[in-house]
């Protein structure tokens, strides 16, 4: 199988790659980013180049699969709009240019509560791409809806999540299991989920939330 993914050097997409490189059915990896993952394997080939470019180097690949574990937020972007540039436009453009170049199945990491029509910016944002990149034409599309990631990140640690993941045992206990789906989960099982849909060979939209995620690998 050969992959594409862009996101790589984020918490999710750090641990799928190296989930991925250690995959003998993985041939082929593409890695398309703005900064080098620092590592040098026979498979792998990086793209690195300003986003705005990611579509033309998208377009010179040959991916069975294509993920984004793209994404940021409001504040580390700046503003909404440069949010949104991450978070719609790069996966959009991703996913365009993935299915021109060949890819059939699509996968991305969104958010537990995305909706389109969600008053919340973030969780707007991300159900208008959910929504768009279903209309792109891939025979399949899985999008990981997890709710607050655990897991070390590189880099400065955003304050919020931090204490999010401090007081998450308790919020998790008091979270009732109808919305289980907002409770916290380990970026590590969402990679390792991720991983194993990749071999999905079923067509059709599928959204995996937390608890999705969590039996997928436990199977």
């Amino acid at each position: 199988m050969r992959v594409l993914l862009a996101g790589a050097t984020g918490l999710v997409g750090r641990l799928l790659y190296n989930q991925l490189i250690e995959d003998a059915r993985i041939t082929d990896i593409d890695i398309v980013g703005r900064r080098s993952i620092g590592q040098t394997f026979a498979k792998v080939t990086e793209h690195i180049a300003p986003s705005e470019d990611w579509p033309f180097l998208v377009s010179r690949t040959h991916a069975d699969v294509a993920i984004s574990a793209l994404g940021t937020t409001i504040k580390d972007a700046g503003s909404q709009a440069d949010f949104f540039a991450v978070d719609h436009d790069a996966v959009l453009a991703l996913g365009r240019a993935a299915a021109a170049a060949g890819a059939r199945h699509f996968m991305s990491v969104s958010s537990a509560g995305a909706h389109a029509g969600s008053r919340n910016f973030y969780l707007a944002t991300k159900g208008k791409v959910e929504t768009e990149i279903a209309q792109i034409g891939f025979d399949r599309v899985d999008i990981f809806r997890p709710g607050l990631l655990r897991g070390k990140r590189s880099g400065q640690a955003r304050l919020g999540e931090h204490l999010g993941r401090l007081i998450s045992p308790v919020t998790d206990l008091l979270t009732p299991a109808v919305l289980d789906h907002y409770r916290s989960i380990a970026a590590a099982d969402v990679a390792a989920a991720m991983h194993v849909m990749m071999f999905e060979t079923k067509s059709g939209f599928v959204t995996h939330e937390n608890r999705a995620i969590l039996a997928s690998i436990a199977s």
